[in-house]
């Protein structure tokens, strides 16, 4: 069967990537992260609503800032990362729709039942979260998401005075193979999916 690209570049996003727990020291540039994010925003939302939010934490200081609201078997991989992104949702999503949505700029106004806003944030946001995980593969990291952190913390630490919350982290790098965790295994298409 042909693909739309190559094995290879299947292989790197997909079949052969692993969640990284250890780290070469190896920094990550800024230009890496900017050519990440610039390729993992032309991922689909709805409405084209946008709302994920990244902090990236480059410095020891800021990795320091978030490690007392880790849970302890996350410290080592944050702070030894080239990087590790904050990613949040931001539940102001809807001011920025007139110019993100511009055909229907009072699209804004679907949103202002805060149950719905939230969960339009959280889960077009998470979208955005596995977005960043592809196309910082595809552009040669590697990726440790991961919960197993304190989000009430983080959200004071770093998204203070704001309406973004947030979901999870993925520390991205250069990992190193010896901390890789063997293959678990996945659901077979039959367990887990349905022709109808």
């Amino acid at each position: 069967m042909s693909h739309a690209v190559s094995d290879e570049a299947l292989d790197r996003i997909f079949r052969e990537a692993r969640t990284q727990n250890k780290w070469h020291d190896k920094p990550v540039s800024t230009a890496l992260l900017m050519a990440v994010y610039d390729l993992m925003r032309w991922g689909p939302t709805s409405a084209n609503v946008s709302p994920a939010r990244f902090v990236f934490l480059i410095s020891p200081e800021a990795k320091e800032r978030l490690k007392p609201h880790l849970m302890p078997a996350n410290v080592e991989k944050v702070m030894t990362s080239g990087a590790t992104a904050i990613i949040g949702y931001d539940l102001d999503f809807p001011q920025h729709i007139p110019r993100l949505f511009p055909h229907n700029p009072g699209a804004k106004d679907w949103f202002n039942d805060p149950k719905l806003r939230e969960t339009t944030a959280f889960r077009n946001g998470t979208l955005q979260g596995a977005y960043f995980i592809v196309a910082a593969r595809a552009l040669g990291l590697d990726c440790g998401p991961m919960s197993g952190f304190n989000n009430e913390g983080v959200d004071r630490e770093f998204f203070s005075g704001t309406n973004i919350k947030s979901n999870f982290l993925c520390a991205v790098g250069y990992g190193d193979p010896s901390g890789v965790f063997p293959r678990s295994p996945r659901l077979t298409f039959d367990e887990a999916s349905k022709i109808l």
